[in-house]
């Protein structure tokens, strides 16, 4: 069949929902359906377009066509310059969407939010073209924008943008989301539990194994120290990564011990501000992904913070390769959140915003070889059987499938999908 695919992050953005709008359209492609990805060009996560990129240009790979339109990037990415952002990038996507849903006539149009502003578009294109419509939800937007302060709950748009969200997830045939509790998130705007799909982020179990011996990461940066306390990934707001900071304070006494925070982001800045002063912490540039695997193989533990209010709002992708990696993950979550689900024996929870109990337990694995291990080998196992990548894209491609034929045989009028 032919399948459009609106998403604003892609390859060769590294980490964030890049990698899984990428993985999605390969697979898609790769099981014989031709693929038309109408993407934005990459900025992520450093909120810079990726030098020597045309505004305008296309790329073809076999079955996979992707296509890039301009998009305002903002250098610092608040919630008023956020919504520009991605209303740029609806903007410029309009003509190649509503091009190829009259000439091109796909049988299925699949959104990715990021960007929710922009999936209107793939309900349009659908409407013209007669195809099934899918929307994956990779990130509760409107929501986290609240919970970390971007938006604020007085702003009298925000109402305005939560009638428009839960419109449009009602309007789609489909919908899924990464997590349990994204699911429920997501019934509870209104939609049939019929209606939502739980499909996964993957880990890159073939990439990042657990490392029988010391990471060449160590040789690299220089770190001599028994133990690393290690976190990977965007540096923003949603992270909470002042914590990190805060538990290095607690711990410059241990001189065993040396944080490392490795990424990119907005909130860089702010974070080597903080922690001027300590010598046990330092941070480094995102590095290659074909590293992945010896990057995090130099973890002791990784750490996995993350802010009361975005709780449930989003499943940290970083966690999946985490737990690949066999090491254990200190996340501050809450019980009865999704986090504290997925990582329970695979690691330790503390509450959100408490350094002292953060660095309490890192000193407890640190101390403890035996608990680290077999945290490790529960994390590696757990990979194995609910993130592997061939799994879950199999699944998802079916779903795809499946609700493209349903509304290829549907009676004229028919709007319930299976």
């Amino acid at each position: 069949m032919k399948v459009l695919l609106l998403g604003l992050n892609f390859a060769p953005e590294l980490i964030g929902t890049g990698p899984y709008t990428t993985g999605l359209a390969q697979a898609l492609a790769e099981r014989g359906h031709t693929v038309r990805a109408i993407a934005g060009n990459p900025y992520y996560p450093d909120w810079r377009t990726k030098p020597g990129m045309r505004w305008w240009n296309s790329e073809r790979h076999k079955n996979l066509t992707i296509h890039r339109v301009p998009h305002y990037v903002p250098r610092n990415p608040t919630g008023p310059a956020r919504l520009l952002h991605q209303a740029s990038f609806a903007l410029t996507a309009t003509p190649q969407m509503l091009t190829n849903a009259l000439a091109w006539r796909p049988d299925s149009v699949v959104a990715i939010a990021p960007s929710l502003l922009a999936a209107p578009l793939g309900l349009l294109a659908a409407r013209l073209s007669g195809a099934s419509t899918w929307l994956h939800v990779q990130d509760l937007e409107l929501e986290v924008a609240l919970a970390t302060s971007l938006l604020s709950r007085k702003n009298p748009l925000v109402r305005v943008l939560a009638d428009i969200e839960g419109r449009v997830l009602r309007s789609y045939d489909r919908v899924s989301s990464i997590s349990p509790a994204m699911c429920l998130r997501i019934v509870q705007r209104g939609l049939a539990p019929a209606q939502v799909a739980e499909h996964r982020n993957w880990a890159e179990l073939d990439d990042v194994r657990p490392l029988q011996r010391p990471s060449a990461y160590r040789q690299k940066w220089g770190i001599a120290t028994p133990h690393v306390a290690l976190y990977s990934g965007t540096l923003g707001r949603k992270q909470g990564l002042d914590l990190v900071v805060s538990a290095a304070r607690r711990l410059t006494s241990r001189r065993d011990l040396t944080f490392v925070i490795c990424g990119n982001g907005p909130y860089r800045g702010q974070l080597e501000e903080m922690a001027k002063g300590l010598d046990n912490i330092r941070f480094f540039d995102l590095q290659p992904a074909e590293e992945l695997g010896e990057l995090l193989g130099l973890a002791t533990v990784h750490l996995l913070p993350q802010i009361a209010a975005a709780a449930d709002l989003v499943l940290p992708s970083k966690l999946t390769n985490m737990l690949a990696s066999g090491r254990p993950v200190v996340a501050t979550t809450e019980p009865g959140t999704g986090l504290y689900a997925e990582i329970a024996d695979c690691g330790l929870a503390v509450p959100p915003g408490e350094a002292d109990a953060l660095a309490s337990a890192i000193e407890k694995l640190c101390a403890n070889a035996a608990l680290r291990t077999g945290l490790g080998l529960t994390a590696r196992h757990r990979a194995e059987t609910r993130w592997r990548r061939e799994t879950i894209l199999s699944r998802f491609v079916n779903d795809i499938e499946a609700l493209a034929r349903h509304r290829q045989q549907a009676p004229i009028g028919e709007e319930q999908s299976p």
